[in-house]
């Protein structure tokens, strides 16, 4: 008669699980049923991960990429671009990439600071901003347009009045997967999703009979994905009181 284990069980230690570019392009290619891969299928099968990386962006699926950045805005400032949109150190030199301000996906919040507090500004569309006669009108900017171009630019009504800071967080392109030895600027979480994106999109090209069940588990895990990729944050329920007069 066997004794039973009343050892302590022994568990991993480490929590570093991610791929780099070579192990995604295989588990994509086995799920499509295919072993061996040739140069071009390498080539063709990371430049489908950055298209995949970009489809996420146009989905809204890079909640991660958000970095807070702040500018100063002087009086008489209508709007900013280039490398007004990024921080500088205390010397006055940039701290990022001269062309780091085209990265920049959108603004989703941003205050106008002073020496008397941070003021939360109203994101405005171009219709709007465009409808204001009078641009050059001055006082604390209260609303702001950014303009997606290639060289993003904020546009702000009114114009400031006296020296800001202009404090926002901005969605960021993510990073492109160049090298197959990287690893992809993405939480572990998506992995499953990535993968499975990129199954999907081999499928298109080398497996067209797995072309619908890899979409539909494609499917499936970006749904999963995105409702992960939401900010979460506690509310309060006030109950209404209503007002009786006699």
């Amino acid at each position: 008669m066997s004794s039973l284990n009343t050892g302590t069980p022994s568990y991993s230690s480490t929590a570093g699980f991610i791929l780099d570019l070579d192990s995604l392009i295989e588990e994509a290619f086995e799920r499509c049923g295919l072993q061996d891969r040739t140069g071009y299928e390498l080539k063709t099968a990371r430049r489908s991960v950055n298209l995949l990386i970009a489809e996420w962006a146009n989905r809204g699926l890079n909640l991660w990429t958000i970095q807070q950045r702040e500018a100063t805005v002087t009086a008489g400032t209508q709007s900013i671009s280039g490398t007004t949109l990024y921080s500088v150190d205390a010397a006055g030199n940039a701290t990022t990439d001269a062309n780091d301000s085209s990265q920049i996906i959108d603004i989703d919040t941003a205050v106008m600071s002073n020496s008397n507090g941070d003021f939360s500004m109203t994101k405005i569309g171009r219709s709007t901003y465009l409808d204001y006669t009078v641009k050059t009108t001055q006082g604390r900017p209260a609303q702001y347009y950014f303009e997606r171009t290639i060289l993003p630019k904020v546009f702000f009504f009114p114009a400031a009045d006296s020296t800001y800071t202009f404090k926002y967080y901005a969605s960021l392109r993510m990073t492109d997967i160049n090298q197959y030895t990287k690893n992809a600027q993405i939480p572990f979480r998506f992995l499953p999703c990535l993968v499975a994106g990129l199954a999907y999109y081999v499928s298109m090209k080398y497996a067209p009979d797995r072309i619908q069940i890899l979409k539909a588990v494609y499917d499936e895990e970006f749904s999963r994905a995105a409702a992960a990729d939401v900010e979460k944050a506690s509310y309060s329920m006030v109950p209404r009181q209503t007002l009786f007069f006699e």
